[in-house]
């Protein structure tokens, strides 16, 4: 069976909830990614934080990057797999809620060890799997969501 830690890319770098917007702006720039976990003590996940949020979470809202914190934009818990999880069932969680990148966590103790990206996914799929992947998560319909919503009243 393979894991979601044979497929992550191990070691992601976090970028710490007290450092700011630009910082996490270089570091992206420098790995060439498009997100960074955002992470407190004992490398403990708090969020992520992407290039789009920076840009219309910040710049585009008028803040300044370089007084803005990574724990001011995060919001919510991010959706994680654990490190022995079925990939097969990674990649239906990636699908189901249209996610690129998922933090890959051990546990009990919470810490980030990896991410799983659409590229790695990419690494290991037959062409016909990617393609239906792809497809999924780059739906323009809204994720699928676990609770039931409330008809709309007029």
């Amino acid at each position: 069976m393979t894991r979601a830690s044979d497929i992550m890319h191990p070691g992601a770098e976090c970028i710490r909830e007290d450092e700011t917007i630009a910082a996490a702006a270089r570091i992206m720039k420098e790995r060439h990614v498009g997100a960074l976990p955002i992470c407190g003590e004992r490398n403990r996940l708090l969020g992520i934080i992407t290039d789009r949020d920076i840009v219309l979470k910040c710049v585009a809202e008028g803040r300044d990057p370089a007084t803005v914190t990574a724990g001011e934009l995060a919001e919510g818990r991010p959706m994680t797999v654990e490190a022995d999880e079925d990939a097969e069932q990674v990649l239906r969680m990636m699908e189901q809620y249209q996610v690129r990148r998922l933090p890959v966590i051990n546990h009990p103790e919470h810490e980030l060890v990896g991410m799983i990206s659409e590229a790695d996914i990419a690494r290991g799929l037959p062409q016909a799997r990617l393609a239906e992947f792809v497809t999924a998560v780059c739906a323009e319909e809204s994720p699928r969501s676990t609770e039931v919503e409330e008809p709309l009243r007029t």
